[in-house]
């Protein structure tokens, strides 16, 4: 038994990307494959942000961050990620993988996003985002 005293933070999740409430009333369930994201670039403070713009990994069914260079099938963007969602645990390891939200349907600020989104992105996402 580890009786260790230990704290943790939380902080408010950003949502300032989201151009109104419209869609968040039906996100779906994302498992998410880690090892496709960049420290970095995507969760540089233990966590994955919000609105990152997502792609359904082919083999595995889990989904990384959109990129149109890929060819895993992360390279179709499908929607955006709802809310934080913690990757390191408090003793500094990072999981695997974690299951999140994700938008399917919504309005998004389209400067607010943590990371750009190409022109091939949207297209992906077609009438069901709409970019303000």
């Amino acid at each position: 038994m580890d009786l260790t005293l230990r704290s943790e933070s939380f902080g408010q999740d950003r949502r300032d990307w989201l151009g109104s409430a419209h869609g968040t009333d039906a996100p779906v369930g994302a498992t998410l494959d880690v090892s496709t994201f960049t420290s970095g670039t995507h969760y540089p403070e233990g966590f994955i942000k919000s609105g990152i713009p997502l792609g359904k990994i082919t083999s595995s069914g889990k989904y990384g961050p959109y990129d149109n260079t890929e060819t895993d099938g992360r390279e179709t963007c499908v929607g955006f990620l709802f809310t934080d969602v913690n990757v390191v645990n408090s003793r500094g390891q990072a999981s695997t993988t974690v299951v999140g939200s994700m938008l399917l349907h919504c309005f998004i600020k389209e400067a607010k996003l943590p990371v750009a989104i190409d022109a091939a992105g949207k297209t992906d996402l077609g009438a069901r985002v709409v970019f303000v």
